[in-house]
């Protein structure tokens, strides 16, 4: 786990760029970029589950289905985290994918908000298998995440961008730098 990027917001919040394994952290929440049907079998959910244990999809199989831009929250199992908040965002070419990640990152922060947590680790939503690109997928995380924390009066103090792979950090690292000027 290394710290990449930092960028303190006006409001004494924090918005941290890790690159690292998201199983790992070890903070109150983690984000899982989920599917609709909240079947955790490849990538950062299969990766969740396999760690955290089946408690997780025994919970999202009782949750069921999630549209586009949602979010729902269960335990998280073995994991370090206080709790996995599943994250459903567009898969490319379903129309309007933009506004839906918006969303998503909305919904995750409000629904961490709700639940008085203090810090949230997400990992870079829907530009894995959904096919999101990646340059907008760190545009729309690092943007969607400072507003929420500059416009809200909120518990969380710390967002926190986990990202596994370097192709995906290099543009995370890029919108910090756009960011900070």
């Amino acid at each position: 786990m290394s710290m990449v990027d930092e960028l303190r917001l006006d409001n004494d919040k924090i918005i941290t760029l890790v690159r690292g394994d998201i199983t790992e952290r070890n903070v109150d929440v983690i984000v899982n970029a989920a599917n609709s049907y909240l079947k955790h079998g490849a990538g950062v959910a299969g990766a969740i589950v396999r760690k955290g244990g089946s408690i997780i999809q025994q919970e999202s199989d009782k949750i069921g289905y999630v549209e586009v831009g949602s979010a729902v929250i269960t335990t998280s199992g073995k994991l370090p985290c206080s709790a996995v908040i599943h994250a459903v965002g567009p898969t490319m070419g379903q129309g309007n994918e933009d506004k839906k990640l918006r969303k998503a990152v909305q919904s995750c922060l409000k629904l961490a908000a709700e639940k008085g947590f203090k810090s949230i680790s997400m990992p870079a939503i829907s530009s894995g298998i959904f096919g999101f690109p990646k340059d907008r997928c760190a545009k729309i995380l690092l943007a969607e995440s400072k507003s929420f924390l500059t416009s809200n009066d909120t518990s969380i103090e710390i967002v926190e961008f986990c990202i596994f792979d370097d192709e995906t950090l290099v543009y995370f690292k890029t919108e910090f730098s756009n960011s900070s000027k």
